[in-house]
């Protein structure tokens, strides 16, 4: 037993030796992550250089892409780290602000895709009032909703996980997880409890409330309007509802992950399933809208296209 403690440092005990094929391993998480970068970067530089992208739409997805490359850049870099090393420890610091950076970037996304929801039910259902009900003040007021309340939640989950004394410092993960961290701790956890669930209201069901009462509406404007608006319908809102889906697929993997017994599961398959959703989401979100968004695709391959252009110039 160890003794009570705040903890110096974590070990995190999901890592296993994997001889020859550590360098494979990390080269095809540093591709990953360098093709993240890439097309979530140049989606964004899409959108802020096009002032015809400069519409609400448009600005909550460079929002969202901004978030990608966030939560990206909390994962994969320690990840890389983690792979290269024979000694899988994260200091007691790095690991809560990795605990903050993972879930302020989840929270961000579900917030923004609630956001994005209320988008395109105005779009379908308002389309006559929907330049006077989305004005750029509103605009940058939805921004700040996005990101402000997810991570003053976050930054408070995080700090009350930061105060509890320890009786152990081993994380059955391959990242720090703060429901792994609250398992270790020696003393009744009740105020964590009882706060993660008034965050978990903020965050997850008030967001998840948005979204049911747009769809809601978007379908009952779908089935009694006309096959344009129904098209309409379709095309700007297939690509939320697979981010939206692949999300929620993300979110139960990390559920199952941590809340229940997985030791019948394989051990590679417990570790795709934790990364499932930090490292899916960002490639999947800059695929769907990059392809689905027929502005954004146009603009991309003429990009594209001049900058083939100039290099065979020189």
């Amino acid at each position: 037993m160890i003794n009570s403690t705040r903890g110096s440092f974590f070990i995190l005990g999901a890592y296993f030796d994997p001889g020859a094929f550590k360098y494979l391993y990390f080269m095809i998480v540093v591709s990953l992550y360098i093709f993240i970068l890439s097309i979530n970067l140049l989606l964004i530089v899409v959108i802020c250089m096009n002032r015809s992208l400069h519409e609400p739409m448009y600005l909550f997805l460079c929002s969202l892409f901004v978030n990608e490359l966030y939560g990206s850049t909390g994962l994969f870099p320690f990840l890389l780290l983690q792979i290269l090393s024979d000694i899988h420890t994260v200091s007691a610091p790095f690991c809560f602000l990795q605990i903050f950076s993972l879930y302020s970037y989840g929270s961000v996304e579900f917030t923004n895709l609630a956001v994005i929801s209320y988008d395109r039910y105005l779009a379908i259902c308002c389309p006559l009032q929907y330049h006077a009900n989305m004005t750029s003040h509103k605009v940058a007021m939805l921004i700040v909703v996005i990101w402000l309340p997810p991570f003053f939640a976050v930054f408070i989950t995080t700090c009350l996980t930061a105060s509890l004394q320890l009786c152990g410092n081993i994380v059955n993960q391959v990242y720090c997880n703060n429901y792994y961290i609250i398992q270790l701790a020696c003393y009744d956890t009740s105020v964590n409890n009882v706060y993660e669930l008034i965050a978990a209201s903020l965050i997850v069901f008030a967001p998840m409330s948005v979204i049911f009462y747009t769809y809601m509406r978007i379908l009952k404007v779908c089935f009694s309007g006309s096959k344009q608006t129904r098209q309409k319908a379709v095309s700007t809102c297939t690509p939320h509802l697979a981010s939206l889906l692949n999300f929620a697929f993300g979110a139960c993997f990390e559920i199952l992950q941590s809340r229940f017994n997985m030791n019948s599961v394989p051990h590679m398959m417990q570790i795709f399933l934790s990364l499932y959703f930090p490292t899916c989401q960002p490639l999947f979100n800059a695929l769907i809208y990059g392809l689905n968004m027929s502005k954004i695709r146009i603009i991309c391959k003429s990009l594209l296209l001049s900058s083939v252009r100039i290099f065979q110039l020189h």
